[in-house]
């Protein structure tokens, strides 16, 4: 090894402007900007190569040194049933608990019924509280009876509130993100919030009391800056409320936790769990305090989650954990790969407390603080998320706070934009999704769950409100491309078969095998079956082909040069054999003229509107576009 580096040392050390030499010629004259440098959906520039990181900063490590805490949801209604399922991942190896209680927004339609003290007392039967970390998620503005239950359980107990790790998750600003409704003036709304944190200090209970949660931002397409934006304005607002109450920015800070999902874009959710721990540092540097490890938890993204070839869901799940672990999160939340499908199975539970389990015992990724630290990538992108989210925050401040943001349908403006660039690449599929828009399966094997998720999901909304906003859309990026696979699977009940596409592959096997294989997933993303075949040694054997079928569309596969030859011939025979819709693999190019002429009215090709081409191929292949 030191024979190596002394080798290594006798050659000129490459600086930038070598690399850049070599990057030109590769090139030949085309344009770096934008061959190689690409930007967010925000406006976030990535360079395609970063140097060390200049400037020495502290490490921004978890709030307690050691592994992040394994937090497992409790979902189920029936408080018994709850409590099996829970001993069993704590048995498992989970260390904390998620309460998802009835009527909260992250239950899905399902959720602990949590009544009273007694229901509280069966859901925890056997759970040691004083090793184990609860968080609680509660119906909007229900916060304050279900910290009564909380607090009575405790004392039943006679356990001592101070040495308990309760996150009770009040949290205002969110439900009313999440619903678009106040059933209180803030200033009624922010005392009420004032008188539960007092009654609960005075229980003993010092820490986690208010959440800043920036789920409901994410679940309605917002970018990261947007997320962090919003938790500045949040917490600034719940320190402010605090204050007004007569508790000083110190005594209120350990008040406050934290809670972002982390998605299957590594690079951007560990930059922005970095972000968020230098942010708020500037906030207490600001209040006149020394900055403090925040309680920072991570849930892998509802978002990215998807109902269609669930078990891809676990390869997003580990990437979301692994860039939450190693940006620093305090305790992580995996969904099982069956969430979006219903209540999960204890096979699924099992599988996500696993995910973490070996990223953490068997990878090791707590044992480094802070490891992106000094890598010129990591730290150029959370300075850049840094910079952009203050901009954005001090944007919300001028429109008069987080609550008058929303108010007045600011925010949602912002979401409303970055969430449309977000479709449109999920449309394109520029953003991919295995086993949905990439890779489809249409005769996938149904997963079981224990229920199946109710129609009516939605958070419980508040009785009254005295204000109202319109609320943050809670979706999922594969959402369109499963409501194209839902009415598919609905045709195959009804009438036996689904929509169907004819590929009319022309010339060599080895010519058309690329085009057909990209167009049979291209179809079959939207729930059209492809019929496929090997080729033809006619045009007359190609129509029989084509009327034994039974599709009413046909798409033309094969290379460019069998197309300049074949396709314009191929095309008028399909249209006289009674093809409502003809498409062809790949560009047209100098083509074009002939090929429309021909009858070929539509081109799919890497790049194109894909949910578009598919819902109006779905429509002509159904009764639908008769």
């Amino acid at each position: 090894m030191i024979e190596d580096l002394e080798f290594a040392a006798a050659f000129p050390r490459a600086t930038r402007d070598d690399w850049l030499a070599q990057v030109e010629r590769a090139l030949k004259g085309a344009d770096f900007e934008k061959k190689l440098v690409s930007r967010s959906r925000e406006g976030i520039v990535l360079q395609p190569l970063y140097g060390k990181a200049e400037a020495n900063r502290p490490p921004l490590g978890r709030a307690e040194a050691g592994p992040w805490q394994v937090m497992q949801r409790m979902e189920h209604p029936e408080p018994a049933e709850a409590n099996r399922l829970a001993l069993a991942d704590l048995e498992g190896g989970a260390s904390g608990l998620v309460l998802a209680l009835a009527g909260s927004a992250t239950a899905r339609g399902f959720g602990l019924v949590l009544a009273d003290a007694d229901s509280l007392a069966k859901a925890l039967s056997g759970v040691l509280l004083e090793l184990v970390r609860i968080r609680l998620e509660t119906a909007p503005f229900d916060g304050r009876r279900v910290a009564t239950i909380v607090a009575e359980h405790v004392a039943r107990r006679g356990l001592p509130a101070s040495g308990l790790d309760i996150d009770f998750g009040l949290d205002p600003v969110g439900d009313f993100a999440r619903t678009g409704r106040l059933p209180l003036a803030w200033p009624e709304l922010a005392a009420r919030l004032t008188g539960t944190v007092a009654d609960l200090r005075a229980r003993g209970f010092a820490h986690g009391l208010l959440r800043v949660d920036t789920r409901a931002w994410h679940e309605a397409g917002a970018g990261p800056a947007q997320e962090l934006a919003a938790a500045l304005a949040t917490g600034i607002l719940y320190l402010r409320v605090l204050e007004a109450a007569g508790i000083t920015p110190e005594e209120a800070a350990p008040l406050l936790s934290f809670l972002m999902p982390a998605d299957a874009d590594a690079f951007f959710t560990l930059a922005k769990f970095r972000a968020l721990r230098r942010l708020w540092g500037r906030v207490e540097e600001a209040c006149g305090l020394a900055p403090r490890p925040i309680r920072l938890d991570a849930e892998t993204a509802w978002r990215m989650a998807t109902k269609r070839d669930p078990w891809v869901n676990m390869l997003r799940a580990t990437v979301a954990t692994f860039a939450g672990a190693l940006g620093g999160a305090d305790g992580i939340t995996v969904l099982p790969f069956t969430a979006a499908l219903g209540l999960p199975d204890g096979f699924a539970r099992r599988m996500a407390r696993n995910t973490q389990l070996i990223l953490a015992e068997e990878s090791n990724l707590w044992r480094v603080i802070d490891p992106a630290a000094g890598s010129g990538a990591f730290e150029a992108l959370t300075e850049a998320l840094c910079e952009k989210s203050w901009s954005l925050f001090q944007a919300i401040e001028r429109e008069g706070g987080i609550l008058a943001s929303l108010a007045a349908g600011h925010e949602q403006a912002r979401i409303a934009e970055t969430r449309g660039k977000a479709r449109r690449d999920i449309a394109t599929r520029k953003a991919p999704i295995t086993g949905t828009s990439e890779f489809p399966h249409l005769g996938e094997a149904p997963v079981a769950v224990l229920m199946p998720t109710p129609a009516e999901a939605g958070p419980t909304l508040p009785a009254e409100a005295v204000q109202e906003a319109e609320p943050l859309p809670s979706t999922r990026d594969a959402e369109p491309f499963e409501a194209l696979r839902d009415s598919s699977d609905d045709a195959l009940a009804r009438s036996g078969r689904r929509p169907s596409v004819f590929l009319a592959n022309l010339g060599p096997l080895a010519a058309f095998t690329a085009r057909a294989t990209f167009a049979r997933n291209f179809f079959e993303a939207g729930g059209i079956e492809a019929v496929t075949n090997d080729g033809f040694p006619s045009l007359e054997a190609l129509t029989t082909a084509f009327r034994a079928s039974g599709a009413t569309l046909a798409c033309l596969c094969s290379s460019d040069e069998v197309y300049a030859r074949e396709a314009a011939a191929a095309a008028k025979a399909l249209r006289a054999a009674g093809a409502r819709r003809l498409y062809l693999a790949g560009r047209p190019g100098e083509l074009e003229a002939a090929l429309r002429d021909s009858g070929i009215s539509d081109y799919i090709f890497i790049g194109c509107d894909a949910l578009g081409l598919l819902s109006q191929a779905f429509a002509e292949a159904t009764d639908e576009g008769a």
